[in-house]
Formats: structure tokens, C-alpha cells, sequence
């Protein structure tokens, strides 16, 4: 019997991006091969209690969420949250930094191999524990200007001159964090952990990196002044950032209220608050 024997599309009927349109051309696709629900959000937040709601009775069902990384970011934390079922994404955002990484063919001939027998995959999460609560992300966690830079040029389509003009408008008026590890404190620009090889399109984080290896990829950038930091962040989009990969759990304390961002949803953390950070291996079940 296979393991897929239902998919549930998660779609935003409100959306700018194609997620309506692709989530009706998955379901034509798939006809005749497995049983498809499209079930539309009413709401922020409404797409992980969709999908913890629709594993929670059958262990072969695949949620798909039609949208970018935030959307599946919901996905995934609903399936993680039940225990049980799989979840993809169906690309259909401004940022799809973990399809760009991950897939290497459509979904719907994807679910189809599985259907039909096909191997499920596996891969890492990262999750994200402190100050009383726990979230899983699929492809990084990030604090500091590096994340909302990706994200800024994630939503334009860029040449070189104007990706430096963009990086640029967001550093002038970035503060840097400080956050306490390992017993002492670091003032930074960016803290970047990263379960992907590169973040947005332009960002390049390691290049032997993988999504099921156990491990995740650090990338930190201490202060060092305004210059300095659009020069070191010229530097990851070139791939030529020094990147740490590592298995054991990073902890830091926050010295004063900070945003956290997962997959690109924003998370505000209190100062004092104490986080870790930790690989999942082989957390998620999905099809790639």
C-alpha cells in the first residue's frame, strides 16, 4: 500500500502570488492518481491548524502548501506539532528558498512516483526552543540584518547595481544585536543557522550542505561597523563567507528583545529570554 493515500493543498484564495492557480493545476494533474482536498485559509496562522487537523486521523496524508516559505512554515510546524503525516511545498511565493534548494523535479510527478511506490524522503529541521515556547523551521533561523536583507531581495527581481543600492537602504538604518554564548557576549550584525545551502536567490550559505545530513550550516557576522557589514554581506551573496557546520545545539542568551526569523515569519523575542538551537535529523517525511 502506498504511503501517500491522500493530499490536502493548502492554498490563501487572497493571495498575489500563483498559489490558487497552481494548487487547481496539481489537482488536474493528480486526477485519477490519488484522492485531492484543496482547503483555503481564513486566516493568519490557519494553515498549521489545517494541516495538524488533517494528519491527525490518517498517517498517509501529504499536506501541500501552495505558497512561499512562510506558508509552508505553517505546514510543517502543524504536521511536526501531530506527529504524523507528510508535508511539500508547492512554490508559489516571492521567497521559495527551500524549493529552489530542495526539489529537483514538479510535485505532481513527485506524488506520483510515490503513489505509485516511490520512496519517501526524509530531511532535517531545525527547532527553535526558548522562552516557553518551540517552533520547527524548515530552512533557517535567522537574527540580525542578513535575514531581512534576503527578504528584501527575494521580493525583486535585481540587477548587481540595484541589489547594492537595496542591501544598502536596509543596512543604514539596521542596530546591531547582542546576544550571550558560550559565556561571553558577542555584539553582532547577523546570526544566520541554516538547514539549506543557499537563502533568497542571491544568497549562497555552503555549497556541500544537505537538507539530511544531520546538520546545519552557522553563519555570524560580528559588528563591525556600517561599511563593514554591506561588505561582509557582499560577501555571502558570493558564497565566500566563512560558514560553520555543526551537529551539537548552539544556545545564546538575548541581551535585549530581538526579532527571530523562521523560514522568513518574524518571531519577537524578549530580552533574557535563553534559546536553542538544534538539527532535527531526518524530522520531516516529505516528497521531493
Amino acid at each position: 500500500m502506498s504511503e501517500v493515500r491522500r493530499v490536502v493543498v493548502v492554498l490563501n484564495p487572497n493571495s498575489t502570488g500563483d498559489g490558487p492557480t497552481n494548487a487547481r493545476e496539481l489537482d488536474d494533474a493528480l486526477r485519477g492518481v490519488v484522492d485531492v482536498e484543496l482547503v483555503e485559509t481564513q486566516h493568519a496562522g490557519h494553515a498549521e491548524e489545517i494541516a495538524r487537523d488533517a494528519v491527525k486521523d490518517d498517517d498517509g496524508t501529504l499536506v501541500v502548501s501552495a505558497s512561499g516559505d512562510g506558508g509552508y512554515h505553517e505546514v510543517v510546524n502543524g504536521v511536526v506539532d501531530a506527529g504524523r503525516g507528510l508535508a511539500a511545498v508547492l512554490p508559489s511565493g516571492n521567497a521559495n528558498d527551500h524549493a529552489t534548494a530542495v526539489q529537483q523535479r514538479p510535485l505532481a510527478e513527485a506524488i506520483r512516483d510515490v503513489v505509485e511506490g516511490g520512496p519517501i524522503t526524509r530531511i532535517d529541521l531545525l527547532e527553535v526552543s526558548g522562552a516557553g515556547r518551540r517552533r520547527v523551521a524548515h530552512s533557517y533561523v535567522g537574527l540580525g540584518i542578513t535575514p531581512v536583507a534576503a527578504a528584501a531581495l527575494n521580493e525583486n527581481d535585481l540587477d548587481a547595481v540595484k541589489e547594492a543600492l537595496l542591501v544598502a537602504r536596509s543596512f543604514w538604518t539596521y542596530r546591531p544585536l547582542t546576544i550571550t554564548h558560550d559565556g561571553q557576549d558577542i555584539k553582532l550584525d547577523s546570526l544566520v543557522f541554516a538547514n539549506i545551502d543557499r537563502m533568497a536567490k542571491y544568497a549562497q550559505l555552503a555549497q556541500d550542505s544537505a537538507p539530511d545530513d544531520g546538520r546545519f550550516e552557522t553563519l555570524l557576522i560580528r559588528h563591525r561597523g556600517k561599511l563593514r557589514l554591506l561588505g561582509e554581506f557582499l560577501r555571502v551573496v558570493r558564497g565566500a563567507h566563512p560558514v560553520r557546520s555543526r551537529s551539537e545545539a548552539y544556545e545564546f542568551t538575548t541581551r535585549t528583545p530581538m526579532p527571530l526569523q523562521l523560514d522568513g515569519e518574524v518571531f519577537h523575542v524578549e530580552g533574557g529570554s535563553t534559546v536553542t538551537v538544534r538539527c532535527l535529523p531526518l524530522a520531516l517525511r516529505t516528497v521531493l
